[in-house]
């Protein structure tokens, strides 16, 4: 069975980190996706780079098939540590530095947001802005994961 954030939900999560990444002064794209990793809502800023509409995809898609944020995977992914090479795995859609976080309700993956479209910091600090926002609607009981 597939957990998934309804749209209305996802929507709420891309509004959150958009905020956050206006006050940053940085154009973004941001993704939310499912636990499978598969695209639920996207959005891209006025100005944001071409190229971040892949990577935030993947950021979240990573997210949610290693069930970890992205920057966890940072140091074992370089040469000589266990992981080195992943980024070129599962047909180059493994995201191995920061802006991809798993989405989680009852212990359980439900989806992750990734954010692409500045340094790892900025990323990451926009992405957080939509987790933190998913937890407040969870602390709040106003999300209802779906089951596909």
């Amino acid at each position: 069975m597939v957990e998934s954030i309804p749209l209305a939900t996802a929507t709420q999560l891309i509004k959150a980190a958009e905020q956050k990444a206006d006050e940053i002064d940085n154009p973004m794209v941001i993704a939310v996706a499912n636990s499978e990793g598969n695209l639920i809502a996207q959005h891209r800023m006025d100005g944001a780079w071409l190229a971040s509409v892949n990577i935030s995809k993947n950021k979240a898609y990573t997210s949610a098939a290693l069930d970890m944020p992205t920057h966890d995977l940072a140091e074992a992914s370089e040469p000589g540590n266990s992981l080195y090479g992943l980024d070129t795995r599962d047909e180059g859609r493994m995201v191995v530095f920061g802006g991809g976080y798993p989405l989680e309700a009852d212990g359980e993956i439900v989806g992750a947001i990734g954010v692409s479209g500045g340094e790892v910091s900025q990323d990451r600090a926009v992405a957080e802005a939509g987790v933190d926002k998913w937890n407040e609607l969870l602390e709040d009981d106003a999300v209802d994961v779906r089951h596909d």
